[in-house]
């Protein structure tokens, strides 16, 4: 199934955004930071044919989002996506950093947010003072800190899909084919970008969680970072509707490595919502 393509106006900001489906409740999808719209390519048919329409776009930065330099507000943007693709309310489904500006949108614009399905969601104001880490992690650090200090961006790229894709603790090129050639393309372009200006810093999150009052599922990657995996529990258990599951044979971005999984996961804490 194709996607199709808008272009939605905010501040200096088109932002490129995809949309599969025309009916059913929204599935608004937000990206990590290695990644833009198109990792939800594998995963939007099956929710389509399940009865959601689907709704991602590309961050400032990322994929064909085009943008000028100026402070800017992430969540903002994804309020003037929601406008212009009619979407009073929906299901927001947030990797990485899109998972932590979902959360920033269910606490500041509730009333937009029916559910929250966050997949190792960075979380502001969370203290990393015992965060735990693997022999390898310590390793992968130090030669991304090497590869960004010589501003060698294919290096960069290679070692970071290494660290998000196959996860730290997994041979390279655990993830091949397809997926990774995706990664890879979404990442390059990324690292690639040109400034965008500074985006609004918001009240931590994480003493707030038990503000929110809407289902939540919480989503980890077996092979995800150690530290990653702890803050995924910890965030459940901060969270009042919350449940947490762990996606096996996965690192940080399941939708590329276990597509199907992540799938039928998230179509089945759906089930159990009101439509």
């Amino acid at each position: 199934m194709e996607a199709q393509n808008v272009e939605v106006s905010n501040g200096n900001a088109t932002l490129h955004v995809s949309t599969w489906g025309t009916t059913g409740p929204t599935l608004l999808a937000l990206h990590p930071g290695v990644g833009d719209s198109r990792i939800w390519n594998s995963c939007a048919p099956g929710w389509v044919a399940a009865g959601y329409r689907v709704v991602a776009y590309d961050r400032r930065g990322f994929g064909w989002t085009h943008s000028s330099p100026e402070p800017h507000d992430d969540a903002d943007d994804l309020l003037a996506v929601m406008s212009a693709t009619a979407t009073d309310t929906a299901v927001v489904i947030g990797n990485s950093r899109g998972g932590g500006i979902a959360i920033d949108l269910a606490l500041t614009s509730p009333e937009r947010v029916a559910a929250l399905v966050l997949i190792a969601p960075s979380l502001s104001g969370y203290d990393q003072s015992d965060w735990p880490t693997a022999a390898a992690e310590d390793e992968q650090d130090m030669l991304l800190i090497a590869a960004e200090k010589a501003e060698d961006l294919e290096l960069l790229n290679r070692l970071e899909t290494r660290y998000w894709l196959d996860g730290v603790e997994q041979p390279e090129g655990r993830v091949s084919g397809e997926p990774r050639e995706l990664f890879l393309d979404m990442n390059e372009r990324a690292l690639h970008a040109a400034p965008i200006g500074d985006s609004s810093q918001r009240t931590p999150a994480w003493p707030m969680l038990s503000h929110i009052d809407v289902p939540v599922l919480v989503v980890a990657g077996e092979f995800d970072l150690p530290g990653i995996r702890k803050q995924c529990s910890e965030t459940a258990a901060a969270i009042p509707l919350s449940e947490h599951v762990e996606i096996p044979g996965s690192a940080h971005c399941p939708s590329l490595d276990q597509p199907g999984l992540l799938s039928e996961t998230v179509l089945t804490f759906l089930s159990r919502l009101p439509r």
